[in-house]
């Protein structure tokens, strides 16, 4: 329901009115008025307010103002008269504060009504027209109107705001992987990475457009504003923005694949392997993502920035280490680790089986088919609801961990493990490394200034000089690399704390005894089959 507030009220003298006038009149009470103020005379000790109230019923224009003094009037039966309340207006119109409506309110008795029906239209169009009403007039049936109700008698035009600017971004690959009912298809057969060249479309803005103006009924047009501006989030490094029939566009500086970092799109350097990792290439570290088309033989590492993506359907054997710092990690064809084997991501792991091999991602371990005796970190833990099976090892999980199968029938320890958090510390920990973070920025200001004091010199300077200055842009360097680790970090932590999350392990088919079933503090070890969804009930696990 929308309240509507009034500034001001006009009043209708109506014509031929006596400076006083007789509103009723009996043998037992004598209602009068005289300059809008109306009193009351009791004649017979039998009126009471019962009385009153009946016939007041029948004035829509009267209002008491002095209930005391009518009470007092009608227990003393007195002659004399009293002032009760006031005789309003005939017709009243009230203009909102915005002069964007007009109403008027009929106080007279719906007989009055229907017997003045011409002139009451001609008053109120007088009053339209005495207030300069010349917009938006809405007509006004006497014939269906309601003593004492307000009635629409004038609407303004409400002005239209502009449509806000329009957004639309190059969609990353969707990473979501499935294995068909058959099983047969490879798990996470999906475009994992986008590659794209330089100048190539990256994303794209129209802009706010104008609002459409209003009118009030005084036929004043009022401005509309404009939509509002979004902005293009981006890393300048590696896209611009330049106008193009009408639209800002978002180009590609480098050649690369579409990444994100801190919700703003980037385009990362993109290395690409034809063969293996191994004794041509040695171990890789690069600032990018990496997809190899083979395999990392035994004994090699990756590190990178960026996505990694190893596409031999043989998976990996034996590898060392394979690490994102910033991304994820996609293994199409599973790992066979040997207990030697490590892989780290920053974000999430995809990875087809995971055989003697630790895997650890800050967001979630996505495994198509089996973990058998790994040791697998994750704020999530998938595995494939109908086929999928963890087998020794430990499954630790932050949040949830959801599997078809666990352990198998000669009750092989294998223990799933969901931390939950702690609000505490990670509050305490977010706020530790922001004050950390401010100190860096804070460092980074200054040494970004000695740098550009010394870049001044730089032709000048002397061979001890010079050594200074690199080794002050590279202590630079490398306090930048530190602040958006830091960042991220902060922001990985603040995530975690608005989640609100029901920490649980969901076994679809069948948890073998020498299960382990752990929610926070409270374990149990299984001892006859079950599967179900375990949580922590009243502080205790529902096995």
């Amino acid at each position: 329901m929308a309240f509507i507030f009034f500034e001001k009220k006009v009043k209708l003298k109506v014509k031929g009115c006596e400076a006083v006038m007789i509103i009723e009149e009996t043998d037992e009470v004598k209602l009068l008025e005289e300059n809008g103020r109306v009193f009351i005379e009791i004649r017979n000790n039998s009126f009471d307010l019962k009385k009153f109230d009946k016939m007041a019923r029948k004035y829509g224009r009267l209002r008491i103002s002095n209930f005391m003094a009518l009470k007092k009037a009608v227990d003393k039966k007195s002659l004399e008269r009293i002032e009760i309340g006031s005789w309003i207006d005939s017709i009243e119109l009230e203009i909102s504060p915005d002069k964007m409506q007009a109403l008027v309110t009929i106080y007279e008795s719906q007989s009055y009504i229907q017997e003045h029906t011409q002139e009451i239209y001609t008053t109120i169009r007088n009053l339209l027209a005495d207030h300069q009403i010349i917009y938006g007039q809405v007509p006004i049936d006497l014939q269906k109107v309601n003593t004492g109700k307000p009635y629409i008698v004038a609407s303004g035009l409400p002005p239209q705001k502009g449509a806000d600017a329009q957004i639309t971004y190059l969609q990353q690959a969707e990473k979501k992987p499935e294995i068909n009912e058959d099983g047969q298809a490879d798990y996470f057969d999906m475009n994992f990475l986008v590659e794209i060249k330089e100048g190539s479309w990256l994303g794209e803005k129209i802009p706010p457009r104008e609002g459409t103006n209003g009118i009030n009924i005084l036929g004043q047009v009022i401005p509309a504003s404009r939509g509002e501006d979004i902005p293009l989030k981006y890393d300048m490094q590696t896209a611009y923005e330049v106008g193009e029939a009408g639209k800002t566009v978002l180009r590609s500086k480098i050649n690369g694949v579409i990444g994100e970092v801190n919700g703003a799109l980037t385009v990362q350097k993109h290395l690409v392997i034809d063969g293996d990792v191994g004794l041509e290439t040695g171990n890789l570290k690069f600032d990018g993502s990496i997809q190899v088309k083979g395999t990392v033989m035994p004994g090699y590492s990756i590190v990178a920035s960026g996505d990694i993506s190893i596409e031999a359907k043989d998976g990996v054997n034996a590898a060392e280490l394979i690490k994102s710092t910033e991304g994820d990690v996609f293994i199409k064809g599973g790992i066979f680790g040997k207990d030697v084997t490590k892989v780290e991501a920053f974000r999430n792991i995809f990875i087809k089986h995971a055989n003697e091999c630790t895997l650890e991602a800050k967001e979630t371990v996505h495994i198509g088919f089996y973990s058998l005796g790994s040791t697998v970190f994750g704020n999530e833990i998938i595995l494939d609801e109908r086929k999928g099976k963890i087998i020794g090892g430990k499954a630790i999980a932050i949040n949830s961990i959801t599997s078809a199968y666990s352990g198998n029938n000669l009750e092989r320890k294998t223990e799933l493990i969901v931390q939950g958090i702690n609000r505490k510390i990670l509050t305490e920990n977010a706020k530790i490394k922001a004050e950390e973070l401010m100190k860096l920025q804070n460092e980074s200001t200054k040494l970004n200034a000695q740098i550009s004091q010394l870049n001044m010199f730089k032709d000048t300077m002397s061979k001890e000089q010079i050594v200074v200055y690199e080794q002050t842009k590279q202590k630079y360097n490398v306090m930048q690399t530190n602040i958006k680790e830091l960042d991220i970090e902060i922001q990985r932590i603040l995530k975690m704390l608005r989640q609100t999350t029901d920490y649980f392990i969901n076994i679809t088919k069948e948890a073998s005894p020498g299960t382990i079933i752990q929610i926070n503090n409270r374990s149990s070890l299984l001892t006859n089959p079950t599967k179900g969804k375990f949580k922590l009930e009243n502080g205790e696990l529902n096995v």
